[in-house]
């Protein structure tokens, strides 16, 4: 089969590699569409260290091709989507209610991590009971990727905010992670959501998913301006989704004392994040700093494509691009340049 790999750190192409076989429990599919993600970019520049030949993506759904002798809930022909984190549900993590941590940190983060991704034409699947959900037959394949990552993991991010109904957010950065935390805040009531965002476009989609007020840090100093907004009393939750240290330090001083930060965003350079020490009220002013990585699971899949099926989220106004699966090369260059307007490149794979 072909897949789509990184050859070192800084080098992609095709290359050709066996077709997976399904263990007992697993799934081989065959995908239909997919979504290339900024993170897909932080690893092929080395931000999990170098990886021989490892096909990349994680954002992908499809049809059954073949399913292991012990799989119950799907059979060949399936349309289904997949978890872009696929957790082992028997681990310590799992049962401790961390299944994104299994086996370590991070650990149910395995496609394009410590198993070959999901640009190829065949994906091996993990626990497919587990990690897979069929799609609703309203739901078209390009809607359901989007549940794979950037709605479960925006939607984290608002989940963990511990935003009150009524209550004031601000959303640092509107990339797609950021628009559905945008959403995911809309959707838990807040009454007062900021976007930070520069770009137009991220802007007005920004207040299609509901920011009532968008903060220009070209034009404004965010902090300042977020406080302005709130007459100065601040946010009851920031949400950083971008990675940057920067931004971080910036959803502290936005907080009110007593406030969550909520971070989803992926910091991949650096060794370390700052924390503002006087913001952060010397380390006592009761702000909260939660993470999370991306929700896998059938459960939570079924829900989000709930969401879809009733059309209560719309996902599809990011798509700004698309590409055949054999010029997924041009998509990652202009994920990382971020040129022509692009939010989120879909791939047809057929």
């Amino acid at each position: 089969m072909k897949a789509f790999i990184m050859e070192e750190i800084g080098e992609t192409g095709f290359i050709d590699k066996d077709k997976p076989e399904p263990g007992p429990t697993d799934a081989i599919l065959r995908p239909t569409k997919g979504l290339v993600c900024t993170s897909d970019v932080h690893t092929v520049h080395g931000a999990i260290g170098e990886r021989e030949a490892l096909t990349l993506g994680h954002e992908i759904v499809g049809v059954v091709e073949e399913i292991g002798s012990d799989v119950d809930s799907f059979e060949s022909g399936d349309r289904v989507a997949v978890g872009a984190i696929t957790p082992d549900w028997g681990s310590d993590a799992a049962q401790d209610d961390h299944p994104s941590q299994s086996n370590g940190a991070l650990g149910g983060w395995k496609f394009a991590n410590v198993k070959d991704g999901t640009f190829a034409e065949y994906v091996h699947v993990n626990e497919a009971d587990a990690n897979m959900a069929h799609i609703p037959d309203g739901v078209t394949d390009e809607e359901a990727a989007y549940t794979t990552d950037m709605m479960s993991t925006g939607f984290m991010g608002a989940e963990h905010a511990d935003i009150p109904i009524g209550g004031t957010v601000v959303v640092f950065a509107q990339g797609p992670v950021g628009l559905m935390a945008t959403k995911g805040a809309a959707l838990q009531g807040a009454g007062q959501i900021l976007a930070v965002e520069s770009v137009p476009k991220r802007q007005e989609l920004a207040e299609r998913y509901g920011a009532t007020a968008i903060v220009d840090f070209e034009e404004h100093d965010p902090v300042e301006r977020i406080h302005e907004l709130t007459d100065d009393r601040g946010v009851d939750a920031a949400i950083e989704a971008l990675g940057s240290s920067a931004t971080l330090e910036q959803c502290v001083a936005a907080t009110k004392p007593g406030g969550t930060i909520s971070n989803v965003g992926y910091h991949g350079e650096g060794e370390y994040v700052n924390i503002p020490r006087e913001a952060w009220g010397v380390g006592m002013a009761e702000k909260d700093i939660v993470t999370g990585l991306c929700p896998g699971g059938r459960l939570r899949l079924r829900r989000l494509l709930r969401l879809l099926e009733e059309d209560v989220v719309d996902p599809t106004p990011m798509t700004t691009h698309e590409f055949a699966f054999d010029e997924i090369d041009e998509a990652f260059r202009l994920m990382e340049t971020k040129e022509d307007g692009i939010i989120k490149p879909l791939i047809d794979f057929e």
